[in-house]
């Protein structure tokens, strides 16, 4: 089976990072091998053949116990280490997964279903994303949890673009002492293709794109959605900017705009709460965001948090679905950060889409809907407060005709002369 991880990717890689991936295969004293011996390892290992030995290898000293306490050690160490990049929301399904997958290892341990320790067994399942980048396959047929589900790192999730409810396949080894779970060992197929052909396609940033020409339909009664939709329409693929002062009802906004596409099918809705005061975390519950953070938190943790959403958003567009991500705030991000998460929005040619909306004081510039709201009308709560002369939507007539186009360009004008 061709290998995932090339040579080239192995050679441009920290040595940190061809630790994670070894210790990931299962290579034995990684940590003891210089970095060409080390790709030689994770590409025989890949392949399904043992490393040559050296010469002064030939007969394997055995491990001292304080080694193996030391490695022990440092196993918990990088478990811990990647657990602590998790959202807090994901912190009660890890304790219960954990309290699971403990009872559940010493059942199949006790029974004897797992082998034995380096030998490796197939499995094909379906892919459930963590907050924290790591994923599990779930194996059951109704893809509820269970006791042989299997964890798959974030640097695989990565490697390869996985998405939930993609079905992948590939060997497991047995958890080590340190470990809760079965883990993935390479992704060999995804989708019934190899993984392989699928992590080499293009990239995303390289796939043609059109105007969006599918409108967002919000169909909500309420006034200011109304207005939003028919005077300030988005569709498939767009990048749109809720902007106005403060206490101007950006986040409220884009919530309702979140709850009104939670009715359509065929969306992945991801929700990113970069740089929100800590009361407003709890008023988002469906979806529950994807990544939390306050606005007391570091500029890189916020970044990281948008970063997060975006990606997964991409992976859906790239794999030929329709994402809509949803960052609230984009106003405490680096500005470089925050055109980057709006450029990410795109209407793939012949493919999926991936339509970016968020909140922030004012337009960074590039985005295709404005939606500006004017404070002083939310404070007398005279509503829709839409600012029509700041707002506007790129194309218009793309998404809703020339009839429609000309309608709106009519509202705003008699706006701007009232």
């Amino acid at each position: 089976m061709p290998s995932v991880l090339d040579r080239d990717a192995l050679e441009q890689s920290p040595l940190a990072d061809l630790h994670l991936i070894a210790n990931e295969l299962g290579v034995d004293g990684f940590r003891r091998l210089r970095k060409p011996d080390l790709i030689d390892a994770i590409i025989a290992r890949q392949s399904g053949v043992e490393a040559p030995e050296s010469e002064e290898e030939e007969a394997p000293k055995p491990r001292r116990r304080s080694d193996a306490r030391a490695a022990v050690a440092e196993a918990d160490r990088e478990e811990e280490a990647e657990e602590e990049g998790a959202t807090d929301e994901d912190a009660p399904a890890r304790s219960r997964r954990g309290r699971r997958g403990g009872r559940g290892r010493g059942r199949r341990e006790e029974s004897g279903e797992l082998p034995a320790a380096g030998e490796e067994r197939t499995v094909e399942g379906v892919v459930e994303l963590l907050g924290n980048g790591s994923a599990f396959i779930r194996l059951g047929d109704d893809g509820d949890t269970t006791d042989d589900d299997v964890y798959v790192s974030a640097a695989q999730v990565k490697r390869c673009e996985l998405v939930s409810g993609d079905r992948i396949a590939g060997p497991v080894r047995a958890p080590r002492r340190s470990e809760r779970f079965p883990s993935l060992v390479r992704v060999d197929t995804i989708n019934g293709r190899p993984a392989d052909e699928v992590a080499e396609g293009t990239k995303f940033e390289d796939l043609p794109a059109s105007w969006p020409a599918e409108r967002l339909a919000l169909g909500s009664d309420d006034v200011t959605l109304k207005a939003v939709e028919w005077l300030t329409p988005f569709g498939k693929g767009s990048r749109v900017l809720i902007c106005g002062g403060p206490r101007a009802g950006k986040s409220v906004l884009a919530r309702d705009i979140v709850k009104a596409l939670a009715s359509r099918d065929g969306l992945e809705l991801l929700v990113a709460l970069a740089g929100v005061r800590p009361e407003e975390a709890g008023d988002w519950t469906e979806p529950a965001p994807v990544a939390t953070v306050t606005f007391a938190a570091s500029p890189d943790a916020q970044a990281q948090a948008v970063d997060q959403a975006v990606e997964q958003g991409r992976r859906v567009a790239a794999r030929g679905g329709d994402a809509v991500v949803v960052l609230d705030t984009l106003e405490y991000v680096p500005p470089a950060v925050a055109r980057r998460a709006l450029a990410a929005a795109r209407n793939i040619d012949g493919g999926g889409s991936l339509t970016v909306i968020a909140t922030a004081p004012a337009p960074f510039g590039g985005e295709s809907t404005v939606v500006a709201l004017d404070a002083q009308l939310t404070a007398l709560r005279r509503f829709p407060a839409l600012d029509l002369a700041g707002s506007g939507t790129l194309r218009a007539d793309a998404l809703v005709g020339e009839a429609g186009a000309e309608a709106i360009a009519k509202a705003r004008a008699e706006s701007a002369s009232s």
